[in-house]
């Protein structure tokens, strides 16, 4: 059975893990409508990739501590 203490840790595992999908997902779509954009459309495209980016490493740096600090007992 898994402690309330593991719950909640995987709830935050999950947590990121989604943002991140999310966030992946709008940086795909970036890349995918940004080819036909020319002049200087294409700087704030890449400024809001890098934002989308920035993103998802808040995210990662939350599962890396997450599993360095907190999980040494949960089986993922």
């Amino acid at each position: 059975m898994m402690k309330f203490r593991d719950k909640m840790i995987e709830a935050m595992r999950e947590h990121a893990k989604g943002h991140i999908a999310k966030h992946k997902m709008n940086v795909e779509v970036y890349f995918r409508n940004a080819a036909g954009i020319g002049g200087d459309g294409n700087a704030d495209i890449l400024e809001e990739i890098e934002k989308e980016l920035d993103i998802v490493a808040k995210y990662d740096d939350q599962l890396e501590m997450l599993d360095k600090y907190f999980s040494e007992d949960i089986v993922h």
